[in-house]
């Protein structure tokens, strides 16, 4: 396979992924670092960081309105809810080490 339709697949994967957290917007962003150490935040980072490595300014909250759809804080007051004590616990046990 070439390069350029390696990026091209790599880049539909990611749109593909983008578009399945937006259509299964129940699944908050502790339970996606809970289950698999990343959520949509991680994806804005690393759309940011890619932006920068290329040369391109982007700030964190365009990234983020990348990846959510719309304006963050939108999307959280939509969206978001409060994090269970279960979820909590959760996150601390696997992100204290």
């Amino acid at each position: 396979m070439d390069e350029q339709t390696q990026i091209e697949l790599q880049a539909a994967a990611f749109r593909r992924l983008v578009s399945h957290l937006d259509d299964n917007k129940q699944v908050q962003n502790i339970d996606l670092m809970n289950l698999a150490s990343f959520c949509r935040n991680c994806l804005s980072k690393w759309y940011k960081a890619a932006a920068e490595d290329k040369g391109i300014d982007i700030d964190y909250e365009e990234a983020r309105e990348v990846i959510y759809g719309m304006p963050y804080a939108q999307w959280k007051s939509l969206y978001q809810t409060p994090a269970s004590a279960e979820q909590i616990s959760q996150f601390d046990k696997s992100h204290s080490e």
